[in-house]
């Protein structure tokens, strides 16, 4: 016989009632439905290159700003500190600068200056129209790294010596490394130009300036315009020619200027007028105070 099964009770494997079903069943959220998961964007080939090529440009701007400013800037504080010292080094006897008279201004033949080792500085010029403080050295040779970078003026080597017959030739920069020849398209006919050796003053006054090519070396012959070749008739002028790169900052030509000698005085007399007059200060250049 049965037993009857207590009140409530319901067997394990029953089937519960719909109600019960109902509340037991988990409830369902209202969410959006689950998106798939992508990765971060992949940047293309050509991004990547044009990234590269502008730290690049950004890189290479940076150092050409940096040579720039070596180049303009730089090499001129170094060459003018060099400089100075080239020109207190020099173990020369300082004129007189109160000398009770102007020095007598020689025309005639002046001594015979002997041509220096090449490197060697033998002179020093003044441009009175330059300023009170111009004066640069001059050594012999015109090597560009050697000379023109480092000293400041050359002597091209075979030209005449100051004061001799022929061509006293030099080279200097316009820009960069002192830059002694910057502003050699402001003489004009007339101006001084005045060279100084260890015992000897030689005033020359420009004649004329041109603008040639760099091929055309017969500037600088013993009779400018005396091109290669051509005979060379006697030697009767006492010339002295400038020469230095023409445009500014580049060396496409050549900006020239020519000079005779007016006259030469020794150093032991005095400082030629033309120095005194323009009030330049060479007490110092050379060995003085």
């Amino acid at each position: 016989m049965a037993v009857p099964a207590p009140r409530g009770y319901v067997p394990r494997h029953a089937t519960p009632p719909a109600a019960l079903r109902r509340s037991a069943a988990p409830a369902r959220r209202n969410t959006p439905p689950r998106r798939a998961r992508r990765g971060a964007p992949r940047e293309s080939a050509g991004s990547i290159v044009i990234g590269v090529l502008g730290e690049l440009l950004i890189t290479a701007g940076v150092l050409l700003g940096l040579f720039v400013a070596w180049q303009l800037w730089w090499t001129d504080v170094v060459a003018v500190r060099e400089q100075a010292q080239i020109l207190e080094s020099l173990e020369w006897t300082p004129p007189p600068v109160e000398a009770p008279q102007a020095p007598t201004e020689h025309r005639e033949a002046p001594p015979q200056e002997p041509v220096p080792p090449v490197g060697d500085v033998f002179a020093q010029v003044y441009v009175p129209k330059w300023g009170s403080d111009y004066v640069a050295p001059i050594a012999e040779g015109v090597d560009k790294e050697k000379i023109l970078d480092r000293i400041g003026v050359g002597h091209y080597p075979g030209t005449a010596m100051p004061g001799e017959l022929g061509n006293f030739a030099t080279a200097g920069h316009r820009t960069t490394y002192g830059k002694p020849y910057h502003l050699v398209h402001e003489l004009q006919p007339g101006d001084p130009i005045v060279v100084r050796t260890q015992s000897t003053w030689y005033v020359y006054r420009v004649t004329e300036h041109q603008i040639v090519l760099p091929q055309q070396v017969e500037v600088i012959s013993p009779v400018p315009g005396l091109k290669p070749g051509d005979p060379l008739p006697e030697l009767t002028k006492r010339y002295m020619t400038m020469t230095a790169c023409h445009p500014m900052y580049s060396a496409r030509e050549r900006y020239i200027v020519h000079a005779e000698l007016d006259y030469w005085t020794p150093v032991s007399e005095g400082v030629p007028t033309q120095l005194t007059e323009a009030g330049v200060n060479v007490v110092g250049a050379g060995g003085g105070a």
